[in-house]
């Protein structure tokens, strides 16, 4: 961990002069930056806050009441630098009149090319394989051998049918996708183009070769994926998550992975992140991880 005098470098003030075209309103604006991509440490965002009149923060920043407390009246915005505002106290923030900005497209494409992405490299067992011809598993061809599951003639079911999700699943269509399935909280008939069909989340689970979570986290989405939720699944199903870690019961997911009731599992997101080395899913041969949509979701041209 870093010592103080580490902590105090890396959070600097400097003076920002803008042009005269703004007006006398911001001739100068001073400005507090944590220069590390290590999170800020919790009382060094505390110190800068105070007395601040906006913030620009990351998912990795949780802003509660203590930090609006703390920056007191002053502070009249906030900008996320994320898809998703589940760090945020949305209910204080709105009771101090706050305005909120957050990027909620700029990693659409992005996010659904790597869900993909994952969701190939899961059902085809590329991990498995990868490492069976570095540890000399693969001695000679066998008609069997690292099977996978295809996409042609399969029923996929997302959770979550928003921005992403029908980016993810227009995606998946070439494949030969038979039959997509989504769950909400309502039918979206601007979504025709996929004759996607609306159901519960328990035939979505029944149903599904393929499972892909991309729903926002919600009072209503935590703890989403459960034991019931696995138990209704296919023992040949692929579970694929892209959304936020909280929406998975995890403990539940390991049990349904160990012990046979699904498949496999593709995840980009865990509680906590990153996930301790020691955790349980990471002795599965059967659950992949990645931190793909966490820092590769940044494609370049975005980025510039």
């Amino acid at each position: 961990m870093a010592d103080r005098s580490e902590i105090d470098a890396r959070s600097s003030r400097a003076n920002l002069q803008t042009s005269g075209r703004y007006g006398p309103y911001m001739a100068t604006c001073n400005f507090q930056q944590w220069d590390s991509d290590e999170p800020i440490p919790r009382t060094q965002l505390l110190k800068d806050i105070s007395g601040a009149h906006g913030l620009l923060c990351l998912l990795s920043d949780k802003i509660d009441k203590e930090v609006l407390d703390t920056a007191g009246p002053n502070l009249k915005i906030i900008s996320t630098l994320s898809v998703g505002f589940d760090h945020l106290a949305l209910d204080e923030i709105k009771k101090r009149g706050i305005r909120v900005g957050y990027t909620p497209d700029v990693l659409t494409d992005a996010t659904a090319e790597l869900t993909v992405a994952l969701l190939l490299t899961t059902c085809r067992r590329l991990p498995e394989a990868i490492e069976e011809v570095k540890n000399g598993g693969w001695k000679t061809w066998a008609p069997m051998w690292m099977c996978g599951y295809g996409l042609s003639g399969s029923t996929v079911g997302v959770i979550g049918l928003g921005r992403i999700g029908m980016a993810i699943a227009r995606r998946l269509k070439p494949f030969g996708v038979k039959k997509f399935l989504y769950t909400g909280h309502q039918p979206k008939p601007e979504n025709a183009e996929l004759n996607a069909e609306f159901v519960s989340c328990e035939k979505l689970a029944e149903e599904s070769d393929f499972v892909i979570v991309s729903c926002s986290l919600t009072p209503e989405t935590e703890g989403l994926c459960n034991k019931d939720f696995f138990q209704k699944m296919k023992k040949t199903s692929i579970f694929i998550n892209t959304s936020r870690g909280s929406v998975v019961n995890q403990e539940d997911l390991y049990q349904a992975l160990a012990s046979g009731q699904i498949a496999s599992a593709g995840l980009d997101v865990t509680t906590p992140e990153p996930l301790p080395t020691d955790h349980p899913l990471l002795t599965l041969k059967n659950c992949g991880m990645t931190f793909l949509a966490q820092q590769c979701g940044f494609i370049v041209h975005i980025c510039k």
